[in-house]
């Protein structure tokens, strides 16, 4: 039985050949990922072993203390206090076992380029102080060119940081910290594998006494490090170092702890990243799985008398079901090994493309784990097996006695009640979930959402067959009208076997209905967020910093006054406490606001809290319990507390979330002043405002001057690079289903060889013998796109809920131009899956099919 399982694979290479390759693609969307997070991870955590070669203990300012002056946010004067100072630092050296310590300055600066556009990434500008040793270099940053740093005057880049400004050693950089904008020479360019630099970020560096003056005060640090005595104990060096910190303002980390760390933090931000991946391949491979046991169904269909004639030689149902699974083993073996070969490509190339984009992953090798083989081999495998059992099954229960049947009987048609019963609890059951999720207004249920969709998934998929017969029926009214009897045969054949067709059109249907369940909540989300803008906002430009670290109010004074500027309102907020529960309060200038913004107040007015006291947002006031002439007691964060009076209610609004005041009542409170944004109203739709207020505001690279139409694109650039990329995950899923068209339409032209024999005999053209096959191909892609379509609306109705749950004015609106996109995309794919298996048919002898058995 083994080798009749090695002939038939043999025998049958290229009927096998489409499931191979769906197998193939599979494995290497799961190879590649696999692979992928294991290179990257390895590489990341090489660059942060590098990083903390020297590194016996760090020591770092710490909050604990809440009295102490904070080391984490600006103090009233904007700069951080911490208690690392030179004394702390050479007590620290005075230690036995200490080599040496580095004291570390660090802070952010965002760099204008040649352009006058703003460098890097927000958060991701780093700046840090150059520290010469005795050889007067910085051995954590090496030189490239140039020199480091020696006074206040210059300043020193990161090489992907000097090269996207446009800056060259010698010319003049401008930047800004959190400021006006500052100039400093350039003169020295150094190289740096800090992730978040190489990830689109940028390194500024000064030397040590400047960084001070620009992120701390003379004398601090934000960090010690602490390089041992060969022979030292790291645990006992940490233990010294802890006696001589301030209680509760500084922290020491031994060096083995921060690697068990950051190891720890790289594992979980790949293990996301991989999940995320995994998944699309689950997809992938479950897509997979109806083109392997399609193919297999077919196969032993077609090898009935061959069956029956191993079984009446002897042959146990045993063996049979074995011998099938052994076929469908080596199969998959073969494929996952190629699959595995591809999907190391995939990695390598996933990997050049991500960095081509700004990922900026640390140089390393290509890490190929055993784990990684075993499991991308193991799923390979596995599923090819598992998909082929059914079929096996079915293969053993063929009596001996068909083997004196006529190859030319119809294969019986089992009865599809028990499947429909079962198809339609199931789809029930997920629509029933589906129903209750669409009630539903927490973001939270979010895994309630996914396990329904799933389970209508299956369901549907379960349904097929019965679904198939009225709509592949409707399909054939409209093949027969535009194309005669070649229409008419494609329905029929179509419908021969509805669990065929509906297997096949299932592997289309599934990616359809994720790619426009995506497609319908991501454009839902873009028109909910214009409206949110429209209606909630009539300010024309919005200021806020790149690194949202707040603006000076002297700023805003300098816009108020710009002519063109007809109306200006600041936006600042800080946190209150009731009782248990958290709050926020925007403070703006009440005078102003009223031209800036579209509240909708639903007891009290403007004017009310003009008058003294706050709005609170409806759903705030409906948790609080709160209402109109109530006086509540707020605590801020400097522990101080005030009893206001709730002036007026209105609609929940994205721009101020739970309350709104003057500024007046806030400021007291917080420990530096600064503002959010600022809204700003165009007189006469002054087009040249934009850049006369980034001139007021001394041109700095911090600064964001956004358009209501910058920021409705921004908005729909972050919408449509996340349904992209579910595009392009989802892709290898859709190709895979294309195979199973191709491989299905291929193996019923051989199962009906006699059957296209006979049709030229009677007069059928080779042209019409093409087109029968092509029309067969559409309409079982147009089935399965339909029911992907139309299931992918439903669960982006029913899951929009949570969505919506984000901001109000969030509601479903279907995309009619994609949504005909997918249509058409179906129609394409059925054209050109049609085209090899057309062509064979078209090119059989008329006498050999119809003597062929």
């Amino acid at each position: 039985m083994l080798r009749t399982a090695l002939r038939n694979v043999l025998a049958h290479k290229a009927r096998l050949m489409m499931t191979a390759l769906a197998v193939l693609l599979g494995v290497a969307f799961v190879a590649g990922t696999l692979v992928f997070s294991d290179t990257v991870g390895e590489a990341v955590k090489n660059a942060s072993a590098r990083n903390l070669k020297d590194v016996a203990v760090s020591v770092q300012a710490a909050d604990e203390d809440p009295d102490a002056p904070s080391s984490v946010g600006p103090g009233k004067d904007g700069k951080r206090a911490t208690a690392l100072d030179d004394k702390l630092a050479d007590r620290i050296r005075a230690l036995p076992g200490v080599r040496s310590v580095r004291a570390n300055v660090t802070g952010q600066a965002t760099l204008a380029g040649t352009d006058d556009q703003p460098i890097g990434n927000g958060w991701q500008n780093l700046a840090a102080n150059y520290q010469p040793g005795k050889d007067g270099k910085d051995s954590r940053y090496p030189l490239v060119r140039g020199r480091g740093p020696a006074n206040g005057g210059e300043i020193a880049l990161a090489e992907t940081t000097a090269k996207a400004a446009g800056y060259a050693l010698g010319d003049t950089v401008r930047f800004a910290t959190d400021g006006p904008v500052l100039k400093k020479k350039l003169v020295g360019i150094v190289a740096t594998d800090d992730p978040q630099v190489t990830a689109g970020g940028s390194l500024a560096l000064f030397d040590t006494g400047t960084a001070q003056k620009l992120f701390l005060h003379a004398g601090q640090f934000d960090e010690l490090i602490v390089a041992a005595a060969p022979g030292t104990d790291q645990k006992a060096l940490t233990a010294k170092v802890r006696e001589v910190l301030p209680a509760k303002r500084a922290r020491a980390t031994s060096g083995s702890e921060l690697a068990a760390e950051q190891s720890r933090m790289i594992a979980e931000s790949n293990s996301a990243m991989s999940k995320t991946l995994l998944t699309f391949a689950g997809i992938a491979l479950f897509v997979g799985i109806f083109i392997i046991a399609n193919t297999f169904t077919m196969l032993i269909s077609q090898r009935t008398r061959e069956i029956a004639l191993l079984r009446a030689v002897g042959a146990a149902r045993r063996q049979v079901v074995r011998s099938v699974l052994a076929e469908a083993a080596l199969l998959g073996l073969i494929s996952s090994v190629v699959g595995f070969a591809l999907g190391t490509g995939i990695a390598v190339g996933l990997r050049a493309v991500l960095d081509a984009n700004g990922a900026g992953f640390p140089d390393g090798p290509l890490v190929i784990s055993p784990a990684a083989v075993l499991a991308a081999l193991g799923v390979g495998v596995v599923v090819t097996v598992l998909a082929a059992w059914l079929p096996s099954r079915k293969a053993a229960k063929i009596a001996p006695v068909e083997a004196l049947s006529s190859v030319e009987a119809p294969p019986k048609l089992r009865s599809l009640v028990v499947r429909n019963v079962i198809g339609s609890v199931v789809t029930a059951l997920g629509v029933a979930v589906m129903l209750y999720v669409s009630a539903l207004k927490s973001g939270d249920d979010l895994p309630t959402a996914m396990l329904g969709s799933a389970v209508t998934l299956i369901g549907v998929i379960i349904l097929a067959p019965l679904l198939s017969r009225p709509l592949v029926s409707l399909a054939g009214l409209v093949t027969t009208r535009l194309f005669g009897i070649g229409g008419k045969l494609a329905k029929e054949n179509a419908l021969r076997n509805p669990r065929r067709t509906a297997a096949t059109a299932s592997a289309l249907m599934i990616g359809l209905t994720l790619i426009t369940g995506m497609t319908v909540v991501g454009h839902s989300a873009q028109i909910g967020m214009d409206k949110m803008a429209a209606t909630e906002t009539t300010a024309d430009y919005q200021i806020e910093t790149t690194t949202f670290t707040g603006l000076d109010p002297e700023l805003s004074k300098k816009v108020a006054r710009l002519p063109g500027v007809e109306a200006m309102a600041p936006l600042r907020s800080t946190v209150y406490r009731v009782g248990e529960g958290i709050g926020s309060v925007t403070g703006t200038d009440l005078s102003q606001i009223g031209k800036l913004t579209r509240l909708t107040f639903t007891q009290g007015s403007l004017d009310a809290v003009r008058a003294g006291g706050i709005a609170v947002a409806q759903a705030e006031a409906k948790l609080r319990g709160w209402r109109v002439g109530d006086t509540v007691s707020l605590e801020f964060n400097d522990k101080k507390k005030a009893r206001v009076k709730v002036a007026a209610v209105y609609k929940d609004n994205e721009t101020f979330r739970d309350a709104l005041a003057d500024v007046s009542l806030i400021d007291p409170h917080m420990t530096q002043v600064k503002n959010d944004k600022l809204l700003v109203k165009a007189g006469g739709g002054s087009p040249a405002l934009a850049k006369d207020i980034r001139h007021a505001l001394g041109d700095s690279p911090l600064l964001k001057v956004q358009s209501r139409e910058d920021l409705r694109k921004e908005n729909a650039g972050q919408i449509d690079t996340i349904v992209n990329m579910v595009y392009g995950l989802l892709g290898m899923a859709v190709i895979i289903a294309v195979v199973g068209v191709v491989n299905t339409l291929a193996m019923s032209v051989f199962e009906r060889t006699r059957e296209i024999g006979m049709l030229r005999a009677i007069g059928l053209a080779r042209s019409g013998i093409k087109q029968m096959v092509r029309l067969e191909s559409v309409v079982i892609s147009l089935f399965g796109a339909v029911l992907g379509i139309g299931l992918g609306i439903f669960l982006a109705w029913a899951g929009g809920s949570l969505v919506g749950s984000s901001f109000p004015t969030y509601e479903m609106v279907l995309p009619w131009g994609r949504i005909g996109l997918f249509l058409l995309i179906a129609l394409v794919v059925g054209v050109l899956a049609a085209l090899w298996p057309a062509r064979r048919a078209a090119r059989l002898n008329m006498l050999e099919a119809i003597g062929a058995e």
